[in-house]
């Protein structure tokens, strides 16, 4: 094992070959008994699948709200030359906006919301910070997806996360359907940590978060995983949400109905979980995807 800031590796990746590791942290940090938004019955859940999914998070006006945020904020000319937001490589559209609670106060107000927040601190036991947040903006005919990964092997690797103590949830802000390039995850692939094999390119964010290169899990072990896991695809309506642990191995596929896919994704870290230096990477990504700033949400 290696150290970063006196700091254990837990998790070693990025390496010579694939490294599989079995999960040191628990899913559910927080006492069952503690009040809070989420049932006993649904954490149990959690802790056993690694996600949990919600009908209906946000009401449709709410819903109204925050498309026509999004709308604004993906058609302003200032937005768009911004370093935080992503394009597509070929059609030339926004495909994320990251920091997206610092670029506006409607999705703050989001953030802030105890739906949302009470949620994270009740599953990670403590208050919590926003690692990352940003809008994913999937228009139809072509928007490309996401690659399968474990979000924490590249938090682990490039921000410097220690633990798995990170929640994120994907609030829909349109219909998600089974043919739109939903999110997939494979139930149960939390428990256990991939280490992916290649060191990280200086700057691999750059590349990254247009098409996921370092950090992916090989197809050999992306088999094994899927037939022992099995694959779970949500749907759901607009204002429907899905929580998810940090470790699940997801993705989504391309988009190439007409129907657009739109979503706010929200990242909450513990306090007590504050990035290190990272534990497989050159250098720190930009604090706009990986937070430097671990002040409580309130």
């Amino acid at each position: 094992m290696t150290t970063t800031t006196n700091v254990t590796d837990l998790y070693p990746t990025r390496g010579a070959t694939e490294v599989a590791t079995p999960r040191q942290d628990p899913v559910v940090w927080g006492s069952p008994d503690t009040p809070g938004p989420v049932s006993a019955g649904d954490l149990q859940a959690l802790d056993r699948d690694g996600f949990l999914a919600i009908d209906q998070l946000i009401g449709p006006d709410e819903v109204a709200v925050y498309q026509r945020e999004l709308q604004r904020l993906v058609t302003d000319p200032a937005v768009r030359a911004d370093e935080r937001s992503i394009v597509e490589p070929q059609s030339k559209e926004i495909r994320s906006v990251f920091e997206v609670h610092r670029i506006s106060e409607v999705f703050a107000n989001l953030v802030r919301d105890e739906r949302v927040v009470g949620r994270a601190r009740q599953i990670l036991g403590s208050d919590v910070y926003v690692h990352q947040s940003r809008i994913n903006v999937k228009p139809g005919f072509g928007a490309s997806g996401f690659y399968w990964h474990s979000d924490f092997e590249t938090w682990h690797a490039e921000d410097g996360l220690p633990n798995m103590r990170t929640i994120s949830v994907s609030i829909a802000l349109t219909e998600n359907y089974d043919t739109n390039g939903g999110l997939m995850i494979m139930p149960g692939s939390h428990k256990t940590f991939l280490g992916c094999a290649g060191a990280t390119p200086k700057d691999n964010y750059k590349k990254s978060l247009q098409m996921q290169d370092a950090g992916t899990p090989s197809d050999e072990a992306l088999t094994k995983m899927a037939s022992e896991y099995g694959i779970k695809l949500f749907t759901g309506k607009a204002g429907s949400a899905t929580w998810f642990d940090c470790n699940c191995m997801h993705g989504s596929g391309d988009n190439i109905t007409p129907f657009p896919r739109s979503n706010v994704f929200i990242v909450f870290n513990s306090v007590e979980n504050t990035a290190v230096e990272p534990f497989a990477a050159p250098i720190r990504r930009p604090e706009f995807i990986g937070a430097r700033d671990f002040t409580p949400v309130r």
